[in-house]
Formats: structure tokens, C-alpha cells, sequence
């Protein structure tokens, strides 16, 4: 079998979100796999149904989400974690693209909360929906993270960069 190298353009998407939450409580809830599989991957119409996180630099990921009648499998490398302030990761899920996508979350200070700002490098085709799934899974955050009575998050900005 011979997989085809993904040459298609590439643009970057940016989701910038405040939170109510101290930049740790954010930062970590990528990290645990019992909090992230709440909300990391989990779409509307999908759950997770298996979650592994090897949390250190040269560690990995890997999630299993079910929608409506299949699979998506993602996985993924960290490259850098700065606690609490950065996380970047590598992003694969084969049924969007054959490539290793980057993704960097930064947590910014912000009075008692503080500000998420997520980027992702994706195929210019993929950025609507790389975008919207982004911003449901941290109104997801945001939900988890207020249920538990302490904070609530801002609305989300979206910027899209342009492409390289």
C-alpha cells in the first residue's frame, strides 16, 4: 500500500478563550485522562471511548472517540510541556489527513483566570472544521471546568491566521 504525502496548502487556525480558571487547573485538564476524555476529541454527536496520556515531553496520546457509527482514532506526540504555561503536541487522525499536524496551546495569566490561545497548522480545507471542533471541545472545558463550581469561561475569539 502506498500512502500519498499530503501536499496541500497549509494555513494556521487560532482559538483564543478566557478562563475563570487558574492556568494550572487548564493546563492539567489537557493532561489527565480521566478529565480529558470528558472533552478532548469527544465532538457533540461523539464520546470517548478510550483514552491514554503518556504526559511528558517525548510522551504521547492516544484517543478513540465514537461518532454516530465509527471510530476516530487520534494520536500524537508531546513535544513540549511547560507547566502551566505551554503544551505542544503533534496531532494525528488519519481520517482528516495523512500528515502530523502541530497544535500549541499557551496559558497567559489573566487577573484570578487566565487566557488560552490554541493554534493549529492544518490543510487550508480543513480549517472550518478544525476551527468549530476546536471551540466545542473548550465550551466543553468550559463546562466541566464550571460544574465543578469554581470557574467559568469567557466566549471564544477565533482568528485565523494567514496562510504559509
Amino acid at each position: 500500500m502506498i500512502i500519498a504525502m499530503d501536499t496541500g496548502e497549509r494555513m494556521t487556525v487560532r482559538v483564543t478563550r478566557r478562563f475563570a480558571a487558574a492556568p494550572q487547573r487548564v493546563f492539567d485538564a489537557w493532561l489527565d485522562a480521566k478529565t480529558a476524555g470528558k472533552w478532548l476529541f469527544a465532538t457533540a454527536s461523539g464520546r470517548s471511548e478510550c483514552v491514554e496520556i503518556d504526559a511528558r515531553a517525548g510522551g504521547w496520546f492516544y484517543i478513540v472517540e465514537r461518532r454516530d457509527n465509527e471510530t476516530v482514532d487520534h494520536v500524537g506526540e508531546y513535544i513540549e510541556l511547560v507547566r502551566p504555561r505551554r503544551l505542544v503536541f503533534t496531532l494525528f487522525a488519519e481520517k482528516y489527513s495523512l500528515q502530523f499536524e502541530r497544535v500549541t496551546v499557551v496559558l497567559a495569566p489573566l487577573g484570578a483566570g487566565c487566557e488560552l490561545e490554541l493554534t493549529q497548522e492544518t490543510r487550508t480545507e480543513l480549517a472550518p472544521r478544525v476551527r468549530r471542533c476546536w471551540i466545542e471541545m473548550l465550551d466543553r472545558l468550559a463546562a466541566i471546568l464550571e460544574a465543578s463550581g469554581r470557574d467559568v469561561a469567557a466566549p471564544p475569539e477565533v482568528r485565523v491566521a494567514g496562510r504559509r
